[in-house]
């Protein structure tokens, strides 16, 4: 197989083909040596069958190849979150890593253990979160309550605000801990998405004319801003650290999580400005514009800020209810499955921590759906799970 012809499999699997790679590879899998190629390719890289046992080649070919004639009837390929390949407990993985075992890559079997799993408690996570009022009263917002007041209303899965202008500032925080997500509407009509172990203040009403400024105090969160058009021509700031990110109206992401170097801001729609400060209001120390695909990475211990362009799909997969993971090590996909899953990962050797994939994952998959499928694919000899806590092996 070629490179080219295997950066076309791996860009379909992770949703970057275009629809010329589409035709290209369909022309290409229809030859018959391509399509032994292909399932074998497939076989020892991207998937296996939803209660992983025996995999089923032909099955996958012709699953693959239904996808790639399906997307190219779709009016927007990467608009709506359709790749679901092989069932709700599949992984696909294809390694970017020579860590990947040969022995398994050629065939050879390897002996499997069984996992020990004592008193199990990890559970994907769900809609839920605490609102603080200004007045310091703490409110438990999850799946099944409801909570109304005069200025906002929540069916446990997401709270709105009343649209109504005020002169006085009253500020909400909203947090949401590990194992949880939650969508909130300011009352200028602002769409947030926030994911696990976040937390954003913000006022409940914005004052007629004035600059709409809410706070990211720590972690990730996706905004659909309402346009200023629309506010007598009010922007939009969201302060996090050192950073002021100003918007017109627009959409985009920004992570910015406690006990990290960088803050990662990256425009979905729109344009925003970037600025990295010594402190909240104080001394500019840089500042840049941002057009759609890019990404502004500040290192908040020396303020400085640099520009890149990135795949937006895989930034915001996680509001979707996937997790897109491009050349990530072990160690860093598992603190993001410890937000959601609300639990602790440690590894027996440090230096598995450091191989690297290419995948994708639901974030409606349990814990040990996972691991079974990274353990499958020789990344893993083993894993313990106790409570609350991971071994990897």
């Amino acid at each position: 197989m070629s490179k080219d012809i295997e950066n076309l499999i791996v860009k379909f699997l992770l949703k970057e083909a275009s629809f010329d790679e589409l035709q290209q590879l369909e022309l290409w899998i229809n030859n018959p040596k391509n399509e032994t190629m292909f399932s074998e390719y497939i076989k020892t890289n991207a998937s296996i069958n939803n209660v992983m046992n025996q995999y089923d080649k032909n099955k996958a070919k012709e699953n693959i190849i239904k996808r790639i004639r399906q997307e190219k009837k779709s009016v927007s390929l990467y608009k709506r979150p359709w790749f679901k390949y092989a069932a709700a407990a599949v992984l696909v993985i294809a390694l970017a890593s020579t860590y990947f075992l040969r022995d398994q890559i050629f065939g050879n079997q390897i002996e499997q253990t069984t996992p020990i799993i004592v008193n199990n408690q990890i559970e994907p996570g769900t809609e839920k979160a605490t609102l603080t009022l200004e007045t310091g009263e703490i409110v438990a917002l999850e799946k099944g309550t409801t909570y109304q007041t005069q200025n906002a209303v929540s069916n446990g899965g997401q709270i709105t605000y009343n649209d109504n202008t005020s002169l006085e500032l009253v500020y909400n925080y909203l947090t949401i801990p590990r194992g949880g997500q939650f969508q909130m509407t300011l009352s200028d009509g602002t769409k947030v998405w926030l994911n696990s172990e976040s937390q954003l203040k913000y006022p409940v009403s914005f004052a007629d004319g004035k600059s709409r400024q809410v706070e990211l105090v720590y972690g990730e969160a996706y905004f659909d801003v309402s346009p200023s058009t629309e506010h007598n021509g009010s922007d939009f700031k969201v302060f996090n650290n050192n950073q002021e990110v100003k918007v017109l109206g627009t959409e985009f992401n920004i992570k910015a999580y406690k006990g990290e170097t960088n803050i990662y801001t990256t425009l979905v729609e729109g344009k925003v400005n970037v600025t990295a400060m010594s402190s909240r209001g104080s001394e500019v120390r840089a500042t840049k514009d941002l057009v759609p695909g890019q990404q502004a990475t500040l290192n908040i211990n020396n303020n400085q800020l640099a520009i890149s362009n990135v795949n937006v799909n895989r930034e915001i997969a996680w509001i979707n209810g996937e997790f897109m993971l491009e050349h990530k090590t072990l160690k860093e996909i598992m603190k993001v499955l410890s937000r959601w899953y609300d639990m602790d990962v440690t590894f027996a050797n440090e230096e598995l921590g450091e191989i690297r994939f290419v995948g994708v994952l639901g974030k409606d998959q349990t814990i040990v759906e996972i691991l079974n499928t990274i353990k499958i694919f020789g990344v893993i000899n083993d894993y313990e799970i106790n409570n609350k806590q991971v071994l990897l092996k």
